[in-house]
């Protein structure tokens, strides 16, 4: 006869005692499932911590990938900015060079000397490796712009030296070389060919024309000599100032000429007020820039940033 095994149940004190009979076999079969149940959820417990764990880690993987990511966008931005920081003053150079007369001389020779530098690839993997593909592509990137504008900086800052030297032994030249706006206001004709405003015909603009408040303040944009200052049917009020060495400016349309022939004129001063007279649509300045008796774009002599 098989063994038997009973269980019993105690309820409380009113509670009535009650009994079962299992066999052998079905108690193992029972104690055999407890034990799983036991071991399984201890199992799953752990594991549920575990995986809370790697929750919280992957969170915080997260963040700190979005923070680089920030970080590397506002580094971009910063190579962005110094990108343009970089163009002006290769524009700025490049306009020294045409008043100094250096533009024919191009890039300094000791600049060409300069090699291509770079990142060691092997500190870029250092960092590179913990970012996703996309992040490698832009540190590639930025340092490809930044071995460029090393460069450009090497080059720009042996071009200033050699335009410094320059300018110490050609102070004289340099008070007489126009180089900053006559009038502030708004450009509306630039130098060249363009149509006429009376004709509608092809022809020259030999200056460009600024827009600006009527009376406004034209100043000299260098240092000179008032060689014209009088009426001309189609400049009407028209002022001319001899700078030396080959170098005349010109403004028409004036309302009032404050300077008369043969007065000696300093880079500031003001010489005339912006008007409409002669051949004029409304209040603006003529301004023409003449070397050697051959009008020139004004613009190369404006070092200021418009």
């Amino acid at each position: 006869m098989p063994k038997q095994y009973t269980i019993m149940v105690i309820p409380d004190i009113s509670g009535k005692l009650r009994r079962f009979s299992i066999s052998e076999k079905s108690a193992k079969i029972l104690l055999s499932v407890f034990i799983l149940i036991t071991f399984t959820s201890a199992f799953l417990f752990y594991r549920h911590i575990k995986l809370s764990k790697e929750v919280i880690e992957l969170e915080g993987l997260r963040k700190e990938t979005r923070e680089q990511r920030l970080q590397i966008q506002q580094f971009v931005q910063k190579v962005k900015d110094f990108e343009h920081q970089m163009a002006r003053l290769d524009r700025f150079d490049r306009k020294l060079r045409v008043i100094t007369s250096l533009e024919g001389n191009g890039t300094p020779t000791s600049v060409q000397k300069w090699g291509v530098g770079g990142i060691d690839d092997r500190e870029t993997d250092a960092y590179t490796s913990i970012l996703p593909f996309e992040g490698k592509n832009i540190i590639g990137e930025l340092n490809k712009d930044i071995d460029e504008l090393n460069n450009q900086a090497r080059s720009q800052e042996i071009s200033f030296q050699e335009l410094d030297e320059f300018f110490k032994e050609q102070e004289s030249l340099l008070s007489s070389t126009p180089s900053i706006w006559p009038v502030k206001g708004w450009v509306t004709s630039g130098f060249g060919y363009r149509l006429s405003p009376f004709t509608d015909r092809k022809e020259v603009h030999e200056g460009i024309d600024v827009a600006t408040r009527m009376n406004a303040q034209v100043i000299s944009p260098a240092d000179g000599i008032v060689v014209r200052a009088g009426k001309d049917l189609s400049y009407g009020n028209i002022l001319e100032i001899d700078h030396g060495y080959g170098v005349v400016t010109r403004y028409g349309h004036n309302a009032k000429i404050l300077v008369n022939m043969g007065d000696k004129v300093k880079r500031g001063q003001a010489i005339a007020q912006v008007g409409n007279t002669g051949r004029s649509t409304g209040p603006h300045l003529h301004y023409e820039v003449i070397m050697n008796g051959v009008p020139v774009n004004p613009f190369r002599y404006i070092l200021e940033e418009s």
